[in-house]
């Protein structure tokens, strides 16, 4: 038996900002209760790409003995945190067709006498919400009929994240607009209720290289004296990390900024908008007229 390394998440330090998850290119990592988790020894290298994206420090790497790869090792430690867990570690051996792996996990469950959990008929690649088909077509809903030209509120160029300079002319006391790139796909009101009077910088914290992010929102705060900072996000785990980078490096820069986070559905409706203020938290519902 060899020694090889892996990561270990503290779950007391962990507060489900996210930041990892999309940083795990093995899909190792899962939003499982509000906390990460590694569900399964199997996908996780070792490397710690994720460790750099975690800003409590919850995630590092211990060296223990351990075979190439044993299930009901595995099995051991996934038991005990749950039926979620279980459930998160079965569909992830079936997305990835370890299918010895999968019936290895379940004859260890029936020997424990360990239900097994319902397996969803669709599962999720990697687990991720986010990935999950869905035909949203709707054929009896309504087909808005106007000749009306609608006006784009978008008043600069360039928008992506990573290619917008952060002392940009336009950012001098202005209202950001931070989106994710799906929002404006899913919000069929996106340039009249969320980019209208607002400069925008768009990015995706699944794909891109959200550490890179983070140190273009830390710059565009530090050059400029904005008014307000909007974060728009889909309500997907993975987009989590644009709201939660906004927010740390909004602390880090010492300012009173008023920052606010809508989130968007997949059905394209606004679930909640948090604004905070200095110390004042305000929750409230709204939605698109």
């Amino acid at each position: 038996m060899a020694k090889r390394k892996i990561i270990k998440i503290d779950r007391e330090k962990c507060d489900g900002c996210g930041l990892c998850i999309p940083e795990c290119p093995e899909g190792a990592l899962l939003m499982i209760d509000g906390k990460a988790r590694l569900v399964s020894d199997l996908f996780c290298d070792g490397l710690g790409a994720c460790l750099g994206h975690c800003p409590k420090g919850a995630i590092t790497i211990e060296e223990r003995e351990a075979e190439p790869y044993d299930e009901r090792k595995v099995m051991e430690n996934i038991v005990k945190q749950g039926k979620n867990t279980i459930k998160a570690h079965l569909e992830h051996l079936k997305e990835h067709g370890e299918t010895e792996f999968l019936e290895e996990a379940k004859e260890y469950l029936k020997e424990k006498k360990i239900d097994i959990p319902l397996e969803s008929k669709g599962p999720e690649p990697c687990g991720c919400p986010g990935a999950k088909m869905r035909d949203l077509r709707d054929t009896d809903a309504d087909v808005e009929d106007s000749s009306e030209e609608k006006k784009s509120e978008l008043r600069q160029w360039t928008v992506q994240l990573h290619l917008v300079p952060p002392n940009a002319p336009f950012f001098q006391d202005a209202d950001l607009l931070i989106a994710a790139d799906c929002v404006a796909f899913a919000d069929p009101n996106f340039h009249k209720n969320l980019l209208k009077g607002k400069f925008i910088a768009i990015g995706c914290p699944k794909l891109d290289n959200i550490q890179a992010y983070k140190e273009k929102i830390e710059a565009i705060i530090s050059m400029n004296n904005l008014k307000s900072i909007t974060v728009t996000i889909m309500e997907v785990p993975c987009c989590l990390g644009l709201y939660s980078m906004t927010e740390q490096a909004l602390e880090e820069s010492g300012k009173k900024i008023p920052l606010k986070k809508i989130i968007i559905g997949i059905d394209g409706q606004s679930k909640q908008n948090r604004v905070i203020n200095g110390n004042k938290l305000e929750f409230k519902d709204i939605s698109h007229d």
